[in-house]
Parts: C-alpha cells; structure tokens; sequence
C-alpha cells in the first residue's frame, strides 16, 4: 500500500509536529525576551500548523480507533515506520505541552509581577497625597471665580 492515505497522512502530522516543535522554541525565546508582537505572529503561525494537523487528524483518527487491525494490513516495513511515526507524533506533542506549560508559568508570573508593582505604585501615590496633604495643607484653588 505505497499510496495509503493513512501512512501519508501520518508522515504528514509528523512534518507539521516537528514545525509546531520548532515554533514552541522560537515562542519560549519570545517569552524570555518580553517580545509581544513576535510572540503573537508565532500564536498565528501555529494556529496554522494546528489546523493542518486537524485536517490530518480526519484521516487518522478512524484507523488509530481501531489500531492492532490496521497494523495487520500493512506490510512489515509499513508497520514498523506506521508505530514510529505515532511514536514520534506522541514524543512531538509532550515535548511541544511541555514547553507552552513552562511558557505560560513565565506569563503567569510575569502578570502577578505586574500586579504587584501597580498596587505599589498606587500606594505610593497615596502616601504621597496624604503627605503632601498634612505637610502643605489642603490646596487651594489658584483662580479666584468670585466677581
């Protein structure tokens, strides 16, 4: 089976995992680096890849359903490459899970930081108010509106 659209289709996901993988790496450089507008045009890029391997995911989710009977119509060396593609496929994906998780503890971090220093400086501008209050007195209005 040379033209199996499954066999293909798995050849396919994997080339498109492995796009996903290196764009995982290029977003984490991204993170690291504050850079947002190329942080989102590598969000734009992937939701591409994504939508190709869902497309794939079509064609392949039926026999992976029904796996062990599938394996038996392929040859021996169709098998083997058929179990190391899905093997791939799976090392791909944790590998590309594992980075967007630790990318987005980064961001999560980042934003309680955020956070934090926006409560800091409103505070402070309090404290400088209410210093400034007791220390020159109330302000008083500089225009004289009275006729």
């Amino acid at each position: 089976m040379p033209n199996d659209p499954v066999m293909i289709a798995l050849e396919d996901q994997v080339v498109c995992y492995r796009r996903l993988a290196k764009l995982a790496e290029i977003q984490h450089a991204h993170v690291q680096n504050s850079q947002t507008d190329g942080l989102l045009d590598v969000l734009t890029r992937r939701q591409e890849v994504l939508d190709q391997v869902a497309d794939l995911e079509q064609v392949i989710a039926p026999m992976k359903r029904k796996w062990a009977d599938y394996l038996t119509t392929l040859g021996p060396g169709q098998r083997v490459s058929a179990e190391g593609l899905l093997s791939e496929t799976k090392t791909l994906l944790e590998q590309i899970t594992t980075a967007d998780r630790n990318d987005a503890i980064v961001l999560q971090q980042r934003k309680l930081n955020l956070g934090k220093q926006i409560n800091q400086a409103s505070a402070a501008k309090t404290i400088n108010r209410n210093y400034a209050a007791s220390a020159y007195g109330a302000r008083r209005a500089t225009m004289d509106i009275q006729t």
